[in-house]
Order: structure tokens, then C-alpha cells, then sequence
């Protein structure tokens, strides 16, 4: 069995890449981690470091186990943190969600801790393809996405579905193809994949978004709706967060003849341990948004 001493030190070493500072960083001298790198050597009767005067670089064997040596060590550590701590409502929980959901559940959340206290709830908001790469990497507890990964890594699960809605102000009664043409088109991060979803489904003119003059553009989900209740164009965007805009007597969601909808997955990484304060989350987002 390797000794988990020396593999915290040899990986430290690989990360920092300079044994004065991973002595440092370890409050070692740098003689003392030297020999553990040495008595690691011997252990596994593999070279672990191409030695270059004062630099060094990893051989194949020392990738590899810098690569391994990390999840286990990770590994280890939440394990001592589970034992050491696993109260349902203790601790911090590490949670992120694309923007539309993130606005719903956000604020419930937060009337949760009220409840608990001792209970933090550390909330993101990003894009699928960086929460799931955080999830692949275990710097998340659990996270919401709306497009399934192949990342055989991680667990997903489809937990409810958010509808696509058409928005615009509250000036328009009613749209048709030419309506959305004279309007334009407030834009935003997922508006492409969005509106091929539902504008592809109800009006057999539609090719691709470039066919609407661009009106505006925000990458800040909760302001998305200012361009559009001020009548500078239409949009489309997930129910939840046109649910959540301030000014609903501004704005007005058009019923189309085609409902679309999103999947929402609860997504975790099947090698993490996970403790009871993350399924305690995780039943309550299951729950609330169910």
C-alpha cells in the first residue's frame, strides 16, 4: 500500500513544481522531501522524476501517479470530512445550475439555511459544459444541467422539465413570422440553441436566429428581459426565468401552438462519498422542483 505521507508530498511536488516551495507549503525542509520522493521511489521500484540540477519533470510512472495519486488523496479527504462531520443540516454544500433553474431555486435554498444555519449553501451559476467539467473535476457537490453529458464519470438523472417560452412586451397582443421579423431579437448566451428549439417547432419559415435583426444582447440572465419589456424585441428564454423578472406587467409570454421543454438533470460524480448534507440537498431540489 502506498504511504499516503509520501504521496501527499510527491503530488504537492508535481503541483507546484519546485521542491523549495513544497517545502515551504508543507513546512518541511527541502532535504525532507527529497527523501520522501526517494523512499517513494524505492516503494514502487519506479523513478518518479527526470532530475535536471534544480528542476525536475515527471517520468511516465510519476504522471501516472500524480494523475491517481490526486484522486485518491482527494478521495481520502472527503472521507475524513464524512466521518468527521456528516450532520444533514452542518456544513457546506457546494451546488451550481445554468441561469433559468439557478433563479427559481436559489432563493428557496436560502429559506432553507434560515431554517438551518449551520447549513451554507454555496450556489454557482455557469454554463452545462463548466459545471459539468467542475462535477467531472469534484469541486461540486451536486449541479443541475439541461444537456446530458458523456462524461462516464458522472451520474445524471432527469428530475422535472423547464418550457421554452416566446417573450415579448406587453405592447405585442399577439405574434406571427412577420411580427418577429419587424421586432428583432434580443440575444443571450443559449438564445441560439433555445430558440432552434422552439421557434423550429411552430414556424416553418424558421431556419436559423440570424434570420431576426439583432436588437441587443445580454450574457446576464436576469436582465435579458430589460431590452425586451421595453419593446426593443422579442426573445426566447426558459419559463423560470421570465417567471422570475420583476416587471411581469411589462413583458408577455405568447402561447404557441407547439409547447417545447427542457430536461432538467440532477447530476453528481459517481466516485465522490457523499455526505448527508448533499443528499439532504439533493431530496430537497429533487422535491421542490419535481
Amino acid at each position: 500500500m502506498i504511504n499516503q505521507i509520501l504521496l501527499k508530498t510527491f503530488c504537492t511536488l508535481a503541483n507546484v513544481g519546485h521542491f523549495t516551495r513544497t517545502a515551504e507549503k508543507l513546512f518541511m525542509t527541502q532535504s525532507g522531501v527529497s527523501q520522501h520522493i526517494k523512499k517513494l521511489e524505492k516503494q514502487l521500484d519506479s523513478q518518479l522524476l527526470f532530475r535536471e540540477g534544480k528542476t525536475f519533470s515527471l517520468t511516465a510512472a510519476g504522471f501516472q501517479l500524480h494523475q491517481k495519486g490526486l484522486e485518491l488523496l482527494r478521495a481520502s479527504d472527503e472521507l475524513e470530512a464524512l466521518i468527521k462531520q456528516d450532520k444533514a443540516y452542518v456544513g457546506r454544500v457546494k451546488i451550481a445550475s445554468p441561469g433559468s433553474v439557478g433563479l427559481k431555486l436559489y432563493s428557496h435554498l436560502l429559506d432553507l439555511q434560515q431554517h438551518h444555519p449551520e447549513l451554507v449553501i454555496d450556489f454557482r451559476f455557469a454554463p452545462n459544459k463548466a459545471i459539468q467539467q467542475e462535477l467531472a473535476d469534484r469541486t461540486l457537490d451536486v449541479a443541475l444541467i439541461t444537456e446530458l453529458t458523456n462524461n462516464s464519470s458522472l451520474l445524471s438523472e432527469k428530475i422535472a422539465e423547464e418550457p421554452l417560452v416566446l417573450v415579448t412586451s406587453d405592447k405585442i397582443r399577439s405574434v406571427n413570422w412577420q411580427t418577429l421579423l419587424e421586432l428583432g431579437f434580443i440575444s443571450h448566451p443559449d438564445a441560439e440553441h433555445h430558440s432552434r428549439q422552439l421557434l423550429s417547432m411552430n414556424f416553418t419559415a424558421f431556419e436559423h436566429v440570424e434570420q431576426f435583426c439583432c436588437k441587443g444582447f445580454s450574457n446576464q440572465i436576469s436582465l435579458i428581459l430589460d431590452p425586451v419589456s421595453r419593446g426593443f424585441g422579442f426573445t426566447v428564454l426558459p419559463l423560470f426565468a421570465v417567471k422570475a423578472y420583476p416587471h411581469q406587467n411589462a413583458i408577455k409570454v405568447h402561447p404557441l401552438k407547439t409547447s417545447v421543454s427542457e430536461n432538467l438533470y440532477l447530476c453528481v460524480n459517481r466516485h465522490s462519498t457523499m455526505s448527508n448534507r448533499t443528499q439532504f440537498i439533493k431530496s430537497v431540489v429533487t422535491d421542490y422542483l419535481r
